[in-house]
């Protein structure tokens, strides 16, 4: 072996190391984000740690265990895996599931060795590694160092907005598909990076899309001297765009927000300066926004860094975090009112601060120019344990896993409708109970949890709302009721007259008691 062959092994084993460093480095990063909770993760989702009263505990996190459960349980099945046959049925025709084909895969066969709280848990330790790893790569693309990128990458997997929104929405978990889409350009790998873009809106994150788009645009044509390479990068915003607008297609015209949201619930989550630099969450999940408090000292050196080597990418930083902080507070803004009056898109989302994972990346940025002023890489690794101390925050809780119910169990080999009480409207997060059990028992369910539920199914709970206190004939399609007390307390009811006079008058009708289990009471009709 020759000399030149010895040094080209020798930077294999060396890139080996430090990828290996790195995927540590990150892994250590989610067990970081999710601590204390994830001490108790044996049986346990991470998610909120609300009082279920003996049932699974309401939250955004039984709606993705659930996306992520459809596509191998419909691959079993020889079934479409983008498919949902179960939600809002039979008054809806099957819905898209848009969230689960991305993180479905991996779901899949852990969820088959170890159940779904397992597998949710080590999914989203793997969000984690993906944000950190793509993060840093892409930063060592654009030529930092391997400590100042690997200082960035930790940065971005911390950003607590969002760590925040990684705790029951997919909007932090898949938010490592920025710094994908700027790499796969970096590299002039375009079809990669129309398929990080597109993947975006494909993956129900519309509002992150609205920032995606202009950002590729923009990136595209600051960093991409060469006009070849422009035109195919403008392929790819094209596929990009085109994925947008086929999710408004296909989804959002025929749901509940077809028509846009109010301003006014635009208002209510906005978020006000104080935010950026408030650590409490007591304003609301939404609302915060909290950068750090020595982070954004570090920012400050990071742009003098950034400055003195390429203003065309200081500028571009810059916007990536301006204008989604700014957009972040929403209707506390005097000219928001306007865009929103004059941009038909922004209509759509109803939580401003969305965007605000481009910010984090941008920040993520800064943070590593500024660690390429440190010489020495102890010094390095001690600004990340500043960034791992001033971005933890206490997000996580942890949420008992019902996998197995012994009133669920009763419907086992038998096949009919199930309707679950009390309900509630599509888009209303107490529905993502009824979730947990779905994967037990999966059937056709009239109701469902979805913010984009389809509009027939809002009309349906509107019509029967009087049977969550025994008022009004359960639909003659309906084979099964299953009446939830614990989610009776969940929805703020504070007696039992409710539940009461539901089973009551279920025996009137003809239904028998098929099973009891704790709060459950599952009914079949004669």
């Amino acid at each position: 072996m020759d000399a030149g062959q010895r040094a080209s092994r020798s930077r294999r084993r060396d890139r080996a190391g430090f990828v290996a460093l790195a995927l540590a480095v990150f892994l250590l990063t989610g067990v970081a984000a999710t601590w204390p909770a994830i001490r108790h993760v044996d049986g346990n989702y991470l998610a909120g740690s609300n009082p279920g009263y003996g049932e699974a505990p309401a939250g955004d996190y039984l709606q993705l265990t659930w996306n992520f459960w459809l596509p191998g349980h419909q691959l079993e099945h020889g079934a479409a895996p983008w498919r949902d046959p179960y939600s809002f049925r039979p008054e809806s025709s099957p819905r898209l599931n848009l969230q689960g084909w991305l993180f479905g895969l991996p779901f899949w066969p852990i969820n088959a060795a170890f159940g779904p709280a397992w597998a949710y848990d080590v999914v989203l330790l793997l969000s984690y590694v993906l944000a950190g790893g793509f993060a840093c790569w892409w930063l060592r693309s654009i030529g930092l160092p391997r400590g100042p990128a690997l200082a960035g990458g930790v940065a971005f997997a911390l950003a607590p907005y969002r760590v925040e929104q990684s705790t029951g929405h997919l909007l932090g978990m898949i938010s490592f598909l920025l710094p994908a889409m700027l790499l796969a350009l970096e590299r002039r790998r375009f079809v990669l990076a129309a398929v990080a873009l597109a993947a975006i809106p494909l993956s129900g994150q519309v509002h992150l899309a609205l920032g995606a788009v202009p950002l590729f645009a923009v990136y595209a044509w600051l960093r991409l001297p060469d006009r070849r390479d422009r035109l195919y990068a403008l392929g790819g915003l094209a596929a990009g765009i085109a994925a947008g607008f086929l999710v408004q297609r296909l989804v959002i015209a025929t749901s509940v927000v077809a028509g846009g949201r109010s301003l006014g619930s635009v208002r209510h989550y906005s978020a006000i300066p104080a935010d950026f630099l408030t650590r409490s969450q007591g304003r609301g999940v939404e609302q915060f926004v909290f950068l750090g408090w020595v982070t954004p000292l570090i920012v400050l050196a990071g742009v003098v860094a950034v400055w003195r080597r390429d203003r065309r990418l200081t500028w571009l930083l810059v916007g990536m975090t301006l204008i989604p902080a700014v957009l972040a507070l929403g209707t506390h803004v005097p000219l928001y009112s306007t865009v929103w009056h004059v941009f038909p898109p922004l209509r759509y989302p109803r939580v401003p601060e969305r965007l605000m994972p481009i910010a984090c990346l941008a920040l993520a940025a800064f943070v590593a120019f500024a660690a390429t002023w440190l010489r020495r890489q102890a010094l390095v690794a001690l600004l990340v344990v500043v960034l791992f101390v001033d971005l933890h925050v206490h997000a996580y809780g942890t949420s008992k896993a019902y996998t197995h119910d012994a009133a669920y169990a009763a419907l086992d080999g038998r096949k009919g409708v199930l309707l679950e009480l009390p309900m509630f409207h599509p888009d209303i997060h107490l529905g993502s109970v009824y979730l947990a059990y779905a994967m037990q028992s999966p059937r056709q369910r009239p109701l469902g949890y979805s913010t984009t539920a389809p509009i027939t199914a809002d009309g349906w709970a509107k019509r029967h709302a009087g049977l969550n206190c025994g008022y009004g004939d359960v639909p003659s399609y309906v084979t099964f009721v299953a009446v939830h007390r614990g989610v009776y307390k969940q929805g703020g009811y504070r007696s039992t007259i409710c539940p009461d006079s539901v089973e009551h008058k279920l025996l009137r009708e003809g239904f028998h008691l098929l099973a009891r289990s704790g709060p459950i009471a599952m009914y079949a009709r004669t």
